[in-house]
């Protein structure tokens, strides 16, 4: 039997708003206690994620345009009637007030999803960790949830997407991370939006008056106390009932828009509200997990990050830093959308593996997004990308998994990329060696320094010899099997990481990397400038 809605609520809100943390925790409730958090070892092992979009939202597979991210079309139907409502008068036979998003939730029902083939493919491609949503903008949850009657469970699917796919990964050895996106929902059905008074669009208005349940799908609207506890509720929830070993959020536009700047002191009261719960709601997560003997992390997502710089990973969008930066992860796409969009237009598999090793070798981790259809089904291209990435990594996993970077990421004259491990080297040749490569960065080392190199992949010898260029490779003539990128492992005497090469100023690092706007929509500017 599900409890009170409003109860739980707020013993959630008395948890967090009350709490001191008890001494012998490693968190104290405040920034600078978890700026300590380290990095834990699966984390940055692992390299490799699979990012998950599947919701409602999986229906439409359509956006204006055929590109861009289509997980928020479900706002932007109201915000251009013009176009959609022509489009759902014409594919459902009904436009809002009479039919919007809330009435396409039936036909999100996953019958041929299979969850432990989803987690079979992660394994088999690599991945040592997957996100899934878990409730993106839109106020959906994909787990049984006691607060909201729009779930997974109750409506839909009628099974727990967040628990069964918990389940089944557990059983291949993934980490999990249920993502959590509501940080924008006060807003996402609302007239203007990343505002802290929040007013509901006139048809969603109408769509509430005229089936009051589906308030509690579409608002609250603002950022409210109401709304605020709501947020903590949902994801205590989800820590309790599923043990996430990360806790992945979007970013924040709140935090920056309508007159605030969080991160500088400048706060309305109602965003000062959130911040405080939300540092206190990331402290007991990270309790929470050290009392389980469980490491556990987060992110610190968007240009304008989150949280005080060292309180997790940096994380932005199909992020590309140029520089060896702090441990940041780029959640990228293979195409233009997260969620599924119907005839996407996908980077080409050489394009996919060589983002995932630049950001490897700049000391990211690269978690790739799939967006499923509303049945569970895996669109055959991103299929297809995933298996090429486990084909790759099948051969060349040892100069990824468990790496770290080196003293310099790449030479651009020779299409290199570099990773370390102990007192291995590993050149990463992103086109295909035919002729001799020196590395620039080795010049002066001595002959005796370098053990041998090998070419992961072939059986055939890799000559090699020292010269006031550095160490020279010349490619054998038997690439092996390697496809798109071929990766040289230099054994040396020494250890090859480099820690003090990195750049540990966040809004440094990010300097010159693209710019993208809330919607995904890229811009001609870049980000920090």
């Amino acid at each position: 039997m599900k409890m009170n809605v409003k109860l739980f609520v707020c013993c959630c809100v008395l948890l967090c708003t009350s709490l001191s943390f008890a001494e012998d925790t490693p968190y104290d409730g405040s920034w600078e206690s978890l700026q300590a958090m380290p990095v834990p070892a699966w984390f940055d092992d692992g390299k490799i994620g699979i990012f998950i979009h599947w919701g409602p939202y999986s229906v439409i597979g359509y956006r204006k345009g055929g590109r861009g991210y289509a997980e928020h079309v479900p706002k932007i139907i109201y915000q251009d009637p013009e176009h959609y409502y022509s489009y759902l008068q014409e594919r459902w036979g009904a436009t809002p007030p009479e039919f919007g998003y809330k009435d396409m939730i039936p036909e999100f029902k996953a019958e041929n999803w299979d969850p432990d083939a989803w987690a079979k493919l992660f394994k088999d491609v690599g991945a040592h960790y997957v996100v899934m949503t878990a409730e993106h903008h839109d106020g959906w949850a994909n787990w049984d949830s006691d607060l909201t009657p729009w779930n997974a469970v109750d409506m839909g699917p009628k099974r727990d997407l967040v628990g069964d796919l918990g389940k089944a990964l557990k059983k291949q050895g993934l980490k999990y991370a249920p993502s959590y996106h509501r940080e924008r929902h006060q807003t996402f059905f609302a007239k203007k939006q990343y505002v802290v008074k929040g007013e509901p669009q006139d048809d969603i208005a109408e769509e509430i008056r005229r089936v009051p349940e589906a308030a509690s799908l579409y608002g609250p609207f603002g950022t409210t106390k109401e709304f605020v506890d709501s947020y903590v509720a949902r994801w205590k929830e989800i820590q309790t009932k599923y043990q996430p070993d990360f806790l992945w959020m979007d970013d924040f536009p709140i935090y920056t828009r309508d007159g605030n700047k969080v991160r500088a002191g400048k706060a309305k009261p109602e965003v000062q509200y959130f911040d405080d719960q939300l540092r206190l709601m990331i402290t007991d997560f990270m309790n929470d997990g050290a009392s389980r003997g469980a490491e556990v992390y987060v992110n610190n997502k968007g240009g304008n990050r989150n949280w005080p710089d060292g309180v997790g990973c940096l994380e932005k969008d199909n992020l590309k830093l140029k520089v060896i930066g702090p441990k940041w992860q780029s959640c990228t796409t293979f195409g233009t959308s997260f969620g599924y969009l119907e005839n996407d237009k996908y980077k080409s598999i050489k394009n996919v593996l060589h983002e995932m090793i630049e950001v490897i070798s700049r000391n990211g981790n690269f978690l790739v997004n799939i967006g499923p259809q509303a049945d569970g089904t895996i669109p055959e291209p991103q299929v297809e990308r995933l298996r090429a990435m486990g084909d790759w990594l099948k051969i060349n996993g040892d100069a990824i998994y468990g790496s770290r970077y080196w003293k310099v990421c790449d030479q651009k004259e020779e299409h290199l990329a570099f990773t370390t491990n102990g007192k291995k080297l590993y050149a990463i040749k992103l086109e295909q060696p035919s002729t001799p490569f020196a590395i620039a960065a080795t010049a002066g080392w001595r002959r005796d320094q370098v053990l041998g190199v090998r070419l992961l992949g072939s059986d055939a010898d890799v000559a090699w010899k020292m010269t006031g260029e550095g160490l020279q490779i010349t490619p054998p003539s038997d690439l092996g099997a390697s496809q798109y990128a071929w990766s040289f492992e230099i054994i040396t005497t020494e250890e090859q990481h480099h820690p003090n090469v990195i750049e540990k100023d966040a809004a440094t690092a990010l300097k010159g990397s693209k710019a993208v706007d809330l919607d995904g929509n890229a811009s001609k500017k870049r980000a920090g400038k």
